[in-house]
């Protein structure tokens, strides 16, 4: 098997020209440069350079071998630099998981008071908990546990999640008030079937949930506007009219001014479990932990 070191001996000769400028560039002999050519010229049965007193002259098998590898070593190299280790101290890096919503209402304000590096990647919680069992990801914010077990991979609760019913500033519910209080639940259901419902491609399930957990069955309609993620449903219920349902510990700025309405925390809790999901050789515990204590204040 060739040995990449030869490509990268080759690289240096082609490059500076000369066995003494190779051998000084990378730090080694002028008998190991010339002993990493001759081992390769011989691996691929062709002369690779033309030797001369003043400098080595590639020939055209050497030109185009150059072309072919030139790219491949360059990333080789930049990756050793990136990553070779180091006599100073390493900075803490915490790499993390999690919806767009919870990032933008927990930690987002939070970043630059961080004296640790933070790397966060948004998208569906089946790709992020396959990252976190990967080593990919450090945490991930999930409300389950991935079927997958993975004994690198522990699991700790943190907080539940309530799915509640909302609305606009400007949407009349006094009769959804009323028949809510009169335990009504066939006109209640009938009555808010009729009216303009808002949703996020993101979070189906839980209105599936919602409407299951109180009505016995699943709504047998589908929202008006289905949005792009919950932080786009709320923005568009604020001081304006319609319905939608979400979890609650997003709305929290939107009940403080008004421009939402809380209607409805369901006749039976619709709750979600959320668990700090991370890996248990993580280096970095004390970052680990700052993080989680802003989501356990944030949240709870």
């Amino acid at each position: 098997m060739v040995n990449l070191e030869w490509y990268r001996t080759f690289k240096g000769i082609f490059e500076n020209g000369t066995l003494t400028k190779t051998a000084e560039a990378l730090f080694t002999s002028q008998p190991g440069v010339s002993l990493h050519l001759n081992a390769l010229e011989s691996y691929v049965g062709k002369k690779l350079f033309d030797r001369t007193p003043r400098k080595m002259i590639p020939t055209e098998n050497g030109k185009i071998l150059y072309q072919y590898i030139y790219e491949a070593i360059n990333q080789l190299e930049s990756a050793e630099q990136h990553f070779k280790k180091s006599s100073q101290k390493m900075k803490p890096s915490l790499n993390m998981g999690m919806c767009s919503e919870t990032f933008q209402f927990v930690l987002e304000d939070e970043i630059p008071h961080f004296d640790f590096d933070l790397s966060a990647k948004v998208g569906e919680l089946s790709d992020l908990l396959k990252d976190l069992n990967n080593g990919i990801l450090d945490l991930v914010i999930t409300p389950k546990k991935s079927e997958k077990t993975d004994s690198s991979v522990s699991y700790k609760p943190f907080a539940k999640e309530r799915i509640v019913l909302i609305a606009g500033k400007n949407t009349e519910t006094k009769v959804i008030q009323n028949l809510i209080d009169n335990k009504n639940m066939k006109e209640l259901e009938s009555f808010l079937q009729q009216q303009k419902w808002y949703s996020a491609a993101n979070e189906m399930e839980h209105f599936r949930r919602f409407w299951f957990d109180n009505f016995k069955k699943n709504p047998a309609f589908k929202p008006n506007f289905i949005l792009p993620n919950i932080n786009s449903v709320i923005r568009c219920l604020s001081n304006n009219e319609g319905f939608a349902i979400v979890p609650e510990f997003l709305c929290k700025e939107v009940f403080r001014n008004k421009s939402v309405k809380h209607v409805w925390n369901g006749s039976n809790f619709t709750e979600n479990p959320l668990y700090f999901a991370y890996r248990t050789d993580l280096q970095f515990k004390k970052e680990l932990s700052q993080v989680e204590e802003i989501f356990k204040v944030k949240m709870n």
